[in-house]
């Protein structure tokens, strides 16, 4: 327990420099860009003195280095600022929107894993055969495609052709917004209220964005675990539960998969800032109210706070999922904190 929990304050630690120089990028980036906040909100033929009351109102005067210590001062409060475009906080778009993200994050994860851990460990059964090819096959070109012409591919099929689910949107009309002021996660406050029709609707909208992302990403977990599955099914204590007339189910499902969802469990850490980065485009493709759209809005405007607020928001849910996987390994497998 003592080396765990050594393990775990190594691994915060290493967390403050890689948010650091994540948000340096990002600021700096930011405002090397062609255009300006002033710009997109006046126009391009307002007055130079108006641009130049408005750049001085907030804070786009003063020198770079200036702007960023200002900006550190404000993110050691815990306060994201004020949006350059809207009257309003960084925090309040960014915590409307965090749920409905998470949300579908986190449904596409659970889909992908179901996807691709089976058909994994069948391809390792069935190694060289039909159903071997055929998985590999499967893993190889859902890996190649881009999310969103997934997306627009399960729209154009399910959502025009066949008419089967809604093809944006997070809610139907039919449904009270009312319905969803507990924590804003649609999911769990409809299984809170115990309005389980409302569930039903908010798992039908919820279908295809998370099958898209579930899918896309299911290939890497498939090679992966049929990869793992194959040297563990070589192991000797495998060799000897078949030898002790273990029935083959109980060998592949009990003994081998366990040993097998080690670097299953790594992988799950580091596919899960892709899952966050394909969640943009997948929001963007079915209208889904969440971060991802926020995030390409607030860049076309080029409302630096929010913009640095949002990124600073994935970087410590990456962070902190990563932290949590690094937990699990080390409780898995004592080696990682020797």
């Amino acid at each position: 327990m003592r080396r765990i929990l050594k393990y775990l304050v190594a691994r915060l630690l290493l967390m403050i420099p890689m948010l650091f120089v994540l948000l340096t990028l990002v600021f700096v980036v930011l405002r090397v860009m062609p255009g300006d906040p002033v710009s997109a909100m006046l126009g391009g033929h307002a007055p130079e003195k108006v641009i130049q009351e408005k750049k001085k109102e907030l804070g786009l005067d003063k020198p770079i280095s200036l702007q960023y210590l200002d900006y550190l001062g404000q993110l050691a409060r815990f306060d994201f600022g004020k949006s350059m475009i809207l009257e309003e906080r960084v925090s309040k778009p960014i915590l409307d929107k965090l749920p409905a993200t998470i949300e579908l994050t986190v449904c596409g994860l659970l889909i992908c894993l179901s996807i691709g851990v089976p058909l994994g460990v069948r391809a390792a059964r069935r190694r060289r055969s039909g159903h071997d090819f055929g998985i590999r096959l499967y893993a190889n070109v859902v890996y190649c495609i881009p999310v969103f012409w997934m997306g627009l591919m399960l729209q154009m099929i399910f959502g025009v052709f066949f008419n089967l689910f809604p093809i944006s949107g997070r809610v139907g009309s039919r449904v009270i917004s009312g319905e969803f002021d507990k924590t804003g996660f649609y999911v769990l406050d409809t299984l809170l209220s115990g309005k389980f029709l409302a569930l039903g609707d908010v798992l039908y909208h919820l279908a295809l964005p998370a099958v898209t992302l579930g899918i896309v990403l299911s290939g890497v977990f498939v090679r992966l675990t049929r990869a793992n599955m194959l040297d563990v099914l070589k192991s000797d204590f495998v060799l000897a539960s078949r030898a002790r007339g273990v029935p083959e189910r109980d060998v592949v499902y009990k003994h081998a998969l366990k040993n097998a969802l080690i670097p299953i469990i790594t992988m799950l850490g580091l596919q899960f800032s892709t899952l966050l980065a394909n969640a943009i485009l997948t929001e963007t493709t079915f209208s889904w109210p969440g971060m991802g759209r926020l995030l390409l809005e607030r860049i076309e405007l080029r409302d630096y706070p929010t913009v640095q607020g949002i990124i600073v928001v994935y970087a410590f849910i990456v962070s902190l999922v990563s932290l949590l996987v690094d937990i699990v390994y080390a409780v898995i497998d004592p080696r990682v904190r020797l």
